[in-house]
């Protein structure tokens, strides 16, 4: 049995698809979240300032807006706001992935989507792991966006060969961690022990280590060459390198930050603000200068403030984000273009002049939520309201497609919130925490294929799962109003 102050029970609950012996996925997942958050703490501590501002943030706006409060309520949003993390990590080989896919698959996390940022100079393919199941995003929608290096994009060959070569002689496992992988995927889950130790041994994976595993020389010219491509390759392990609470209001946090002593990117990335959100927003402050040693003939013991083997490396930082609702096909084109059409004026120098000329060129995406879902732009739950409730109590009948009982009061619509990422917003984030420089784009590099071979497994499409979402709620609920199948 777990000890008493284990975070994991045997699971007994009728609604846990394990057996009463296993600890179930969501509960692995939670407890890796808190776990990381914790470590993370006590590695960067303007995180923990950034938790007390957003937390600030969120108790304000919902107390000035009752509404709101209500809506997230019914939605089911509230219970998983303070929990609420995203992680990000950088690995540099196909097995380093491909591991992280077998670590993530027993917490209940797919790999969900295929980002491209290597248009955006940032030589990185990228999926998103997560829970995709509706009840299991409502218990803990932990997200760990995680990138691929991609070595074929540096052009210096001598630079590309020793840059593999490095990481091939690296595990950024320990053998506790792969040892209870391959327990865990023989026994279908763990123990409570079991997980306890999981857990403890996979966190290692996304520690922070001070010391660099090359020289200074190797470090240089892999900085140069991108820092990114520095960050990746010449450290024992990925380190998390942000974790990312989510707000209600990102534009109260990004004015805020300066109160709390952080200094936040010039502007937030993602769509303007909105009366009915849309997608992800997201802000950051800028990366930590961190002290490193670099790997030398001398001990690592004897290095010191004055050793010429003692530097710094700068890659990570702390970010925010507020989710909006997720978008069809059709709005997301819409939203495309739209944002395309607004980068093609020069870069605002602050966020709300940014913001401004954002708000201008939106207008043209709907602001009211039936106008939103009559023209198909986003995706919905539907559920019978409470209205609804008390005529089946008096014996009304119900009839119709889904506007007609959205319309006369049967069914409630809610927005389903966006659980993933937008390419170009991630590569503004990368690009303001990788110091001024420009990287000219790698055109025409995109390469779905090999990262899926790298992962091991296809991606999931992410407008997939949200159409069946919300085509299982819609299911649901005429089936409940005695309606056959629309």
């Amino acid at each position: 049995m777990a000890p008493p102050d284990s975070p994991f029970r045997p699971a007994d609950s009728p609604d846990v698809p394990v057996p009463s012996s296993r600890v179930s996925p969501d509960e692995i997942r939670g407890a890796f979240s808190h776990a990381m958050s914790e470590m993370y703490r006590q590695e960067v501590p303007q995180y923990g300032t950034l938790l007390e501002l957003v937390a600030d943030i969120n108790r304000r706006t919902l107390d000035a807006d009752p509404t709101l409060l209500q809506r997230l309520d019914a939605e089911g949003e509230l219970s998983r706001l303070d929990v609420e993390r995203h992680g990000a990590i950088r690995v540099g080989t196909a097995e380093e992935l491909s591991t992280l896919r077998r670590v993530f698959a027993l917490m209940g996390m797919v790999p969900v989507s295929y980002y491209d940022l290597s248009e955006a100079g940032v030589p990185v393919h990228s999926t998103a792991f997560r829970p995709v199941d509706d009840e299991a995003l409502k218990r803990n929608p932990f997200r760990v966006f995680t990138s691929l290096l991609r070595l074929e994009l540096i052009e210096d060959d001598a630079l590309r060969r020793q840059a593999a070569s490095i990481l091939a002689r690296r595990d950024i496992f320990t053998p506790g961690a792969r040892e209870l992988i391959a327990l865990g995927e023989r026994q279908g889950g763990f123990a409570p022990d079991q997980a306890e130790r999981f857990v403890t041994e996979i966190l290692e994976t996304f520690r922070w280590h001070r010391d660099a595993t090359v020289d200074e020389t190797t470090y240089r010219a892999l900085h140069d060459a991108h820092r990114l491509i520095a960050d990746v390759v010449c450290f024992r392990g990925p380190h998390i390198n942000h974790l990312t609470p989510r707000t209600l209001d990102i534009d109260a946090a990004q004015a805020a930050m300066p109160d709390y002593g952080i200094t936040p990117k010039a502007v937030i990335e993602g769509p303007p603000q909105r009366r009915w959100p849309i997608l992800l927003r997201q802000t950051s402050f800028k990366a930590l200068e961190e002290p490193v040693r670099f790997a030398a003939d001398a001990p690592a013991e004897d290095a010191s403030e004055g050793n010429p083997h003692q530097g710094s490396h700068t890659a990570r930082f702390g970010e925010i984000e507020q989710r909006g609702m997720a978008l069809t096909p059709e709005g997301r084109a819409r939203y495309d273009a739209l944002l395309s059409r607004s980068r093609q004026a020069p870069a605002a120098s602050d966020n709300l002049a940014h913001q401004r000329h954002l708000s201008q060129v939106f207008v043209e995406f709907p602001d009211d939520i039936e106008s939103i879902r009559r023209e198909g732009l986003a995706y919905f739950h539907y559920r019978i309201s409470d209205e609804g409730r008390q005529r089946l109590a008096r014996g009304d009948v119900a009839a119709g497609d889904v506007d007609t009982l959205v319309i006369e009061g049967w069914v409630d619509a809610l927005p389903i919130t966006y659980e993933d990422f937008l390419p170009v917003s991630a590569a503004g984030i990368f690009q303001s925490n990788l110091g001024d420089a420009q990287h000219q784009a790698y055109a025409e590099q995109s390469n779905q294929a090999a990262f899926e071979l790298a992962l091991g497994r296809p991606v999931v499409d992410e407008f997939t799962l949200y159409a069946q979402s919300q085509a299982d709620s819609l299911a649901r609920v005429r089936h409940q109003l005695g309606l056959a199948d629309d």
